[in-house]
């Protein structure tokens, strides 16, 4: 399956376009600079950003859209696990037992997830609303309500440090990505996620255990969103229980849905919801640089979104095939 012919094209095309448009009107905006042995720059900047949150929640979520599922709690499940690990380095837990605790909060939320709509047979969008407000819920008691800063360089260096010149998200996230894409398509694991999206009750007769698949990648989307979590709070030096995560499971389906991933379920493409990440958190910084206010910023994002959608659309692009075709016969 040509998946880049697809998907991937136009949201590159509308990243090119931002950056094309950026050099245009930011004369710095491509400038690098090397300094302490690390990189420097718009364009590592927004590398970073998007790896931190929309590309590592677009991972697990382009997985449940493909299943026919949609994954709300995200943003909640990103204030459990920054919460938990704040807590316990103030508590003097080790570095990787304070991340794998988190983690484990996380997956063991998204399996709820995945035992709810798989097993109890509730709606997606019904089963991840519950997980959503819980998990905002379960955040804010565990930290009463309050902020927790910590000062442990480790879990700082998580989000902060550098690798090889560049921050650790940076690398963190595409090698997971890789990971994930390597088990995909190596397996049949892609091939029983696409069937199940297409057709669930075919999927079944054809011996696929489609329960099990869609409690696998809510369990991925659960952990997905609990790295993210720690490389927010690690940002910060910080557990934000109301704003880490505060709407970002829309963030994650913009994404999804920008890089060509059917909400319908059935196909998708985990290139195209990275690519669909960078788009997004390009067109943010370009319309803070732009000095657009931050309430209308949503507005010029859902128009840009919205045309990347249509051009995914076969109908559209069909349209586009006909016009072109008259254009040159005449």
């Amino acid at each position: 399956m040509n998946l880049f012919r697809s998907t991937v094209i136009w949201p590159l095309a509308a990243l090119a376009a931002l950056l094309l448009f950026n050099a245009a009107a930011s004369p710095g905006f491509f400038q690098l600079e090397w300094k302490d042995g690390r990189l420097f720059g718009t364009l590592v900047d927004i590398v970073n950003q998007s790896a931190r949150v929309p590309m590592l929640l677009a991972l697990g979520m382009t997985l449940v859209i493909a299943t026919g599922g949609v994954d709300l709690s995200v943003g909640s499940l990103m204030a459990v696990s920054g919460a938990v690990a704040a807590m316990q380095v103030n508590r003097g837990a080790p570095l990787v037992s304070a991340v794998g605790l988190a983690l484990l909060a996380t997956t063991v939320l998204g399996l709820l997830n995945g035992l709810l709509v798989a097993k109890v047979r509730l709606q997606p969008i019904i089963a991840t609303l519950v997980t959503m407000v819980a998990g905002r819920g379960l955040a804010m008691l565990l930290t009463g309500s309050q902020m927790v800063p910590f000062q442990h360089k480790g879990l700082q260096w998580l989000a902060n440090g550098a690798m090889l010149g560049l921050p650790v998200p940076v690398l963190l996230v595409p090698l997971l990505a890789g990971l994930a894409g390597l088990a995909l398509r190596r397996t049949a694991a892609a091939l029983f996620v696409e069937a199940t999206g297409d057709n669930e009750t075919a999927s079944r007769f054809a011996g696929i255990r489609t329960d099990s698949v869609r409690m696998a990648v809510y369990v991925f989307s659960g952990f997905c969103a609990g790295l993210s979590g720690i490389l927010e709070a690690s940002n910060i030096a910080a557990a934000d229980p109301a704003r880490i995560g505060d709407t970002r499971e829309l963030d994650a389906i913009f994404a999804v849905v920008a890089g060509g991933t059917a909400l319908a379920g059935g196909r998708f493409s985990l290139a195209g919801s990275i690519v669909g990440a960078l788009l997004l958190q390009t067109l943010t910084l370009t319309l803070y640089n732009q000095n657009v206010p931050p309430a209308v910023a949503p507005v010029p994002k859902a128009i840009v979104i919205l045309a990347v959608c249509l051009l995914h659309s076969p109908r559209v692009r069909a349209a586009l095939a006909r016009r072109n075709a008259n254009a040159a016969k005449a």
